[in-house]
């Protein structure tokens, strides 16, 4: 699986487990249907949801007049998903991070939800 696939499997995954009671394990063999599973995209799930709490907290410090809450599923997703790629995937270059990251709003939300994430993640870069 290439790592853009991992990365639209892994927010699909995180985001249906945003929004329902579904087991870790059944939210992924769903996602993946048939395909075999692969250790990128399970470290992208897995580790999201267990950094969850410190992504969260660094996030909340990086959004000016938002609330995690308030911010729309999809954008909140992939905002978890590519701040846990920049604290704890080091190999990944940051600009790619960011990149996919709106190339996920694009695909999953819309072009307000891709200047909105690209806004929030420019923070987390900047020096």
């Amino acid at each position: 699986m290439k790592r853009h696939d991992a990365r639209q499997k892994a927010v699909q995954v995180l985001f249906q487990l945003d929004s329902t009671d579904l087991p870790l394990e059944e939210a992924m063999e769903h996602v993946l249907e048939d395909q075999s599973s692969d250790a990128f995209f399970e470290q992208l799930v897995r580790g999201t949801i267990e950094q969850k709490e410190q992504i969260d907290a660094t996030l909340s410090d990086k959004l000016e007049n938002w609330t995690l809450s308030r911010l729309p599923k999809i954008e909140r997703t992939v905002l978890r998903l590519a701040v846990y790629e920049l604290l704890f995937t080091p190999d990944t270059p940051n600009r790619v991070v960011l990149n996919e990251a709106i190339e996920l709003c694009k695909v999953f939300g819309d072009e307000k939800s891709s200047k909105f994430v690209n806004g929030v993640l420019s923070k987390f870069t900047e020096q």
